[in-house]
């Protein structure tokens, strides 16, 4: 039996487990990043582990989303980072030199390695043929110092691409169909890989443009091949040596299958408030708006810039619509600069944003009150934009543009422009300098330490009985922006204390405080959630913070992948309803405990949770390996390996 490109990289980098779907694994990591947002408290934890040398290949930490430096505490992490990388032989990406995915993606990117990241759109690296996940910063430590990764063998889907994508349709459209096909939630322990003739005319940053998006899914990552095309963008990136082919026995076999007529794709957009709450442009008719949005790690390569810039050429963007432009790297910033793209979106009327994150992750660009703004990112949660009121439309960048232009919601095929296509280049511009690479040993450099630097919080070993309240009932798809908000909170992020007093915070601004007083009093905080609980970024904070508080539990009807690795990794235990309609028996304050769970979950028995305020019982399920139950009896993984 043939080998899929999943099975042939995971294989090749297995450590110990059965490559078999659902059994857990462990694998050799050569690559890990980071940005500064999760990085931070991933290189205090490294610290604790503090390797005698790095156990990857290569590892690279980026300055990418606490650009905009208000207050004094940005620029000390980045000082920190800076500090960090010396000190530990890990590459460094100044503030400025662009996102973390976009310039792994040019810089760093091989096929057929492993990459993980702290961040949840490290998958983009698929795009070129890597078997890139996304994880927590503990993980990402752990990567680095013992250079490996634990988790479950992948089910592999393979989406089977066919034709060709007409004028005016982008990747974008094809990854909101898939979207469209499989939703947000129910996909995890599974990996996309992509395949068919389809792909055959998909440039890397395109393909790139649909494992980033992959995320939204839910899966655990999504893989290209490497073929001409990814020789191709290596070429011109001056990596051909990296090149190695990469493709799927003929006998290949996969979990499931799904086919995509590339030609038969229509312009689509993502409605508020979720990635997959899908729909044809052409179905949303007179939708005013008042910004638009280009950039972020999904759609800011340079064929994404160029596109924009031939679509506006003598056009000027509508007078109530407020048009941004964030270019995904310092690369793209200046390739557009020299052939005079740069100069055609300013004179449409388009504002230049830094090579970051930015409106992506609401720390810039907040859209106004009720009003609607078109982007090229990859999520519109409710409140991420920065403005809770605000409408979140997610399109390509041709959809955009035409909607910049009319100042409304565009199908471009309506604008009566010609399509114009926009080749790879021959050869990027290679401008390394703002990488500062390591040392090749490690030195005894100076840490720099700022004020608002702490350390990673301690936790205590599980208790032998969980008793307390629910402090806390949410419904469905609560994402990690809901339980820990970035924007400009985001600057707490090594300052946990100052962080958790916004956990939850936009849904119920008292729960910290109530969460505080509880632990104070001894009595645990349980949180209950409902389908796909934790989806959407990586941030470990969503866990860390809760624990903090003194959170012991989460039950949920069901837990998205980055999310139940991170509350194991804090010491909170991941339980399930056994039966969902149970979730309607437990309310906010209810009074609960859980006697002998400790015991319980070293024989792996069955669970109840008994509530007290209705005496009853409820049936619990988990799934939980022997590893995981070690690290939640220790109190997390931090204390187990300390």
């Amino acid at each position: 039996m043939g080998k899929n490109v999943v099975q042939k990289i995971l294989d090749q980098h297995l450590v110990s487990g059965k490559a078999v779907p659902g059994e857990e694994v462990t694998i050799k990591m050569d690559q890990t990043l980071t940005q500064d947002a999760t990085g931070t408290m991933a290189y205090l934890q490294l610290e604790v582990l503090n390797p005698d040398k790095l156990a990857t290949e290569v590892s690279v930490s980026y300055v990418d989303h606490n650009t905009t430096q208000i207050g004094f505490e940005n620029f000390d992490d980045h000082k920190y980072l800076q500090s960090i990388a010396k000190k530990y032989g890990i590459y460094f990406s100044r503030a400025g030199n662009g996102i973390c995915h976009q310039v792994h993606l040019e810089r760093f990117g091989v096929p057929g390695k492993t990459l993980i990241g702290s961040d949840s759109h490290t998958p983009t690296g698929g795009g070129i043929g890597m078997f890139a996940v996304g994880a927590g910063g503990l993980d990402v430590a752990m990567a680095m110092a013992k250079g490996t990764f634990t988790l479950k063998y992948p089910a592999v889907t393979n989406v089977i691409l066919k034709g060709q994508l007409s004028s005016w349709v982008a990747a974008k459209d094809v990854i909101l169909k898939l979207l469209s096909i499989l939703s947000s939630k129910g996909n995890v322990g599974t990996v996309v890989e992509y395949s068919g003739e389809g792909i055959e005319n998909l440039t890397v940053p395109q393909r790139a443009t649909i494992t980033n998006m992959g995320a939204e899914l839910g899966v655990t990552t999504s893989v290209f091949p490497s073929d001409n095309q990814t020789k191709a963008f290596l070429k011109a990136q001056g990596n051909e040596d990296k090149w190695i082919e990469l493709k799927a026995d003929s006998d290949a076999v996969y979990e499931k299958t799904i086919e995509i007529d590339l030609a038969a794709l229509e312009p689509m957009v993502a409605q508020p408030h979720n990635p997959d709450n899908v729909t044809l442009v052409k179905e949303v008719t007179d939708l005013a708006i008042d910004q638009v949005c280009i950039g972020s790690c999904t759609n800011s390569s340079y064929q994404d810039l160029m596109i924009a810039a031939e679509m506006l050429d003598n056009q000027q963007v509508n007078e109530n619509v407020s048009f941004v432009i964030a270019p995904g790297s310092r690369q793209v910033l200046q390739m557009i600069t020299e052939n005079g793209a740069l100069n055609k979106l300013i004179k449409a009327g388009g504002r230049l944003a830094e090579s970051v994150c930015g409106f992506c992750i609401g720390n810039s660009q907040a859209p106004g009150t009720d009003s609607v703004s078109i982007r090229t990112s990859n999520r519109n949660f409710l409140g991420r934009s920065g403005t809770k009121s605000a409408m979140i439309y997610l399109t390509s960048v041709e959809t955009a543009i035409a909607s910049a232009i009319k100042g409304k919601l565009t199908d471009p095929r309506d604008l009566g422009l010609s399509w114009k296509d926009i080749p790879l280049p021959e050869k990027f511009l290679v401008d390394d300098s703002m990488i500062i690479a390591p040392a090749k040993e490690n030195t005894s450099a100076k840490i720099n330490r700022g004020p608002n630097i702490g350390q990673p919080p301690a936790n205590t070993e599980l208790p032998a009985n969980i008793a307390g309240e629910v402090t806390i009932k949410v419904g469905d798809k609560i994402t990690t922006d809901h339980i820990m908000p970035a924007g400009d909170k985001l600057k707490y992020r090594s300052n946990v204390p100052k962080y958790a007093e916004f956990v939850f915070n936009p849904v119920d601004e008292t729960f910290s405080q109530r969460a505080l007083a509880n632990k104070e009093k001894n009595i645990h905080n349980i949180i209950i959630g409902g389908l796909s609980y934790g989806q959407g970024s990586s941030r470990e904070h969503a866990a860390l913070c809760p624990m903090y508080l003194g959170v012991k539990a989460v039950i949920a009807k069901s837990f998205e992948r980055i999310h139940i690795a991170n509350l194991i990794n804090f010491g909170i235990v991941p339980l399930t309803f056994t039966n969902a309609d149970d979730y309607e028996k437990i309310e906010q304050e209810d009074k609960v405990e859980m006697v002998g769970i400790s015991d319980t979950l070293k024989g792996q028995g069955s669970l109840k949770l008994r509530n007290k305020t209705k005496n009853i019982e409820i049936p619990l399920s988990y799934q939980l390996s022997a590893q995981d139950v070690d690290y939640l009896l220790a109190g997390g993984k931090l204390n187990f390996y300390q």
